[in-house]
């Protein structure tokens, strides 16, 4: 287990480059067993959740060759579909929320598919009924055996048709959309999630020979085809990381310039930034972050406290909740921070309130922040990362309290953010990894 050590205090200055999105990747990486011949992706993130997913995928039979940083080929042409059977898939695959992303094409390309029931972040409940209501209404058959958590689908050859979600999940639309690209006929999604994530996917599928329309809405169709041909693909920066380098940089008091951004596929997020008195600059495809002293929290029209909230795109990314909150605890003024979706993502606001933040947790998804205005600092303190992004919201608060904070169990971190301790570091960040 490793440990981060944070000397609070120092302000960042410099440029740094966002990783590739973990999860477009997560996404994408699955799309490769689709077709027997080579899919060539770029701007993979060198991270623990997406590296265990290579590694599942080589098991699994697929030709993995890596060219160089971030740039790897994948060939899935001769598949070991016997690994499913093994006691290592069942743990392998039980480790990492991400391999829930296989079963869409697994069961379009061979008819079968089990998986054990997926890992991930403890933030409440992350059900796959929508996966698998979209995969019956194609025609498979799924059992699941409670007894050994264990799920397992078949199909004959699935069918097109008309899919109304019953929520807008990303991985569920992503899973439905590849059982769905070999299927025979047309099929429709309604409701769908239309994030950059699976305009995406979308987007490598049709070049791999699929037929996908209304990409970037909520109603897709899906003509299916009989085989998909190799490709190549490339990334986009990680919407996530370019807004917790925001966050820290306006906490921090930091000059930073996040480079290539992508700006026009981060939808609301700098805006919502703004609505926290953070001043973004948006220069060629760059966002400049000035150094702050103070930043003012936005009220509403009539004088109503401000509310964030997470919502489905083009609304705001749940991911970046934590962020928000964290960044708030150093403004003026107030904030009600609303996330509807998970019910235990902001369980970690005691941590913060050990460190002098002034919150109020009024339920499970509702969290009410009264700023400091920079007039006191957080005080450092010793706490345990609970997941990704709470992780990141937690070294946010740490570089820019008063002292040296311990978090334990970084791990969490690494699952979703590429050697940040030393990306921070080179802008002058005192940040130091202790491993036992």
């Amino acid at each position: 287990m490793s440990t981060f050590k944070i000397y609070g205090g120092h302000k960042l200055k410099g440029e740094i480059i966002p990783q590739g999105a973990k999860n477009e990747a997560l996404q994408v990486l699955c799309a490769v067993l689709l077709t027997n011949e080579e899919v060539k992706i770029s701007n993979i993130p060198d991270i623990r959740d997406v590296n265990k997913l290579i590694d599942l995928l080589s098991s699994l039979g697929v030709v993995v060759t890596k060219h160089g940083k971030g740039d790897y080929s994948f060939k899935a042409e001769n598949l070991n579909l016997d690994y499913l059977k093994s006691d290592t898939y069942r743990q392998d695959g039980s480790a990492l929320r991400g391999s829930v992303m296989i079963m869409g094409p697994l069961l379009a390309r061979f008819g079968y598919v089990c998986l054990p029931k997926p890992g991930g972040d403890k933030i409440g409940r992350r059900r796959l009924d929508t996966h698998l209501y979209g995969f019956a209404k194609l025609g498979a058959e799924f059992n699941f055996d409670f007894k050994e958590n264990f799920f397992t689908l078949k199909a004959q050859k699935l069918e097109g048709n008309y899919i109304h979600l019953d929520e807008a999940s990303v991985t569920g639309t992503a899973n439905i959309i590849m059982a769905a690209v070999l299927a025979n006929g047309k099929t429709t999604i309604y409701n769908a999630a239309c994030e950059p994530y699976v305009q995406q996917l979308c987007n490598l599928l049709n070049n791999m020979g699929a037929k996908i329309s209304g990409i970037g809405s909520n109603l897709l169709t899906i003509e299916g085809v009989n085989e998909l041909h190799g490709a190549e693909h490339k990334i986009l920066p990680d919407m996530i990381e370019i807004g917790s380098f925001i966050g820290m940089a306006a906490m921090t008091g930091s000059e930073i310039t996040i480079k290539n951004v992508h700006y026009e596929m981060l939808g609301i997020i700098p805006d919502s930034f703004r609505k926290l008195g953070i001043h973004i600059e948006h220069i060629n495809d760059d966002i400049y972050i000035p150094p702050h002293e103070n930043y003012e929290i936005e009220s509403f029209i009539d004088g109503s406290i401000m509310t964030i909230s997470d919502a489905i795109w083009p609304g705001l990314t749940p991911d970046l909740l934590s962020v928000f909150l964290v960044v708030a605890t150093q403004a003026r003024g107030e904030v009600l921070i609303h996330q509807k979706m998970f019910e235990s993502r902001l369980f970690f606001v005691d941590k913060l309130i050990d460190m002098g933040a002034k919150i109020i947790l009024c339920d499970p998804h509702r969290a009410t922040v009264i700023g400091l205005d920079n007039k006191v600092k957080l005080r450092a303190t010793t706490m345990q990362s609970p997941d990704i992004r709470a992780g990141m919201a937690l070294l946010i608060a740490a570089m820019s309290a008063d002292g040296t904070s311990i978090i334990h169990n970084i791990e969490q971190i690494d699952r979703g953010y590429e050697k940040i301790d030393q990306r921070l570091n080179a802008l002058g960040a005192k940040i130091e990894r202790i491993t036992v």
